[in-house]
């Protein structure tokens, strides 16, 4: 019995984990892409809206993209250039964006495709969640029409941004707090488990050896940022960050999960942008599913199955 394509929308702010992440979503059957939207975050929006179009065209393929929030709600804005370099994508070999991004904003494209089709359509959030909470405010009901929001932020323990805060969530704090409040069906995968994913270099050989050019570039960009992960956190390799919450909807069974209440902390101060998140479940409601367990090496083979497929 052959499974029907799940309809995705994803949103992130490519960024070369995000880049890996939109590969993987564009090589696997389990996934229809109906879009993508580009958001402030990695690098200004202007380079992630290019680096659409540059994944787009390294996979071959087109599909709609569109342009989304170029800044937080209230705070001012961040970067990753020192992780990512400067364009977003630290490779030498790109191809040149052949698609233009679409007129209309990404926060109307996803509440047409949700309107369109009620209960179904997944989005895939690896950026910070300024859209979505966009979207989610000018129309309070859409929430309830999206069939889960999966996303790529927070932690139940340490930072990487600050001591208390991941990047995704302390870029725009406001904007995850709204979205984790506004009853949407959500999945977070955060640092605790993203961490445990890391591009060894005998993982990055391997992306080499595929002898395409999406295994090349991938392993190229990953070699990149390695560097950082080592002189940081002291780990030998980057961390797959973005591509494990694209693998949670393919594979969900490659993460344990526990529901728990998710709150995000938007007092200035030293826990600002922390997911406070309630592992032993003291209070009453849950308004997430928080992986807590992931299945490292079934996870990377995925990845490295699925990318061989491309160009």
């Amino acid at each position: 019995m052959t499974r029907t394509a799940l309809p995705v929308i994803l949103d992130g702010d490519p960024g070369l984990d995000d880049a890996i992440a939109w590969l993987l979503a564009l090589a696997s059957p389990e996934l229809d892409v109906l879009g993508f939207t580009a958001v402030h975050g990695n690098v200004d929006l202007g380079k992630t809206l290019w680096n659409t179009g540059v994944v787009l065209s390294l996979a071959r393929r087109e599909v709609l993209y569109y342009a989304g929030a170029d800044r937080p709600l209230v705070r001012s804005g961040l970067s990753a250039a020192n992780v990512h370099g400067q364009t977003g994508l630290p490779a030498e070999f790109l191809p040149e964006a052949e698609q233009t991004p679409e007129e209309q904003h990404a926060v109307n494209f996803i509440g047409r495709t949700v309107r369109a089709r009620p209960g179904e359509v997944t989005l895939i959030a690896t950026g910070p969640l300024t859209t979505l909470a966009l979207a989610f405010r000018i129309a309070p009901d859409l929430p309830e029409l999206v069939r889960e929001v999966v996303w790529m932020g927070g932690s139940t323990g340490q930072g990487n941004r600050t001591p208390a805060a991941e990047f995704n969530a302390l870029a725009d704090p406001h904007a995850a707090k709204i979205v984790f409040e506004s009853g949407v069906k959500l999945r977070m995968v955060g640092l605790n488990v993203t961490m445990g994913c890391i591009a060894t270099p005998e993982r990055v050989k391997a992306l080499q050896n595929l002898g395409n050019a999406a295994g090349q570039v991938s392993a190229e960009m990953l070699s990149a940022y390695a560097e950082v992960y080592r002189q940081r956190y002291g780990l030998n390799g980057g961390a797959l960050h973005d591509p494990l919450a694209v693998a949670a909807v393919i594979q969900p069974e490659l993460l344990e999960w526990q529901a728990m209440r998710v709150d995000v902390e938007t007092q200035e101060g030293l826990n600002f942008g922390r997911t406070v998140c309630d592992l032993y479940g003291g209070t009453q409601h849950a308004n997430a599913r928080v992986a807590v367990g992931v299945n490292d090496a079934a996870f990377f083979e995925l990845l490295l199955q699925r990318l061989a497929r491309l160009p």
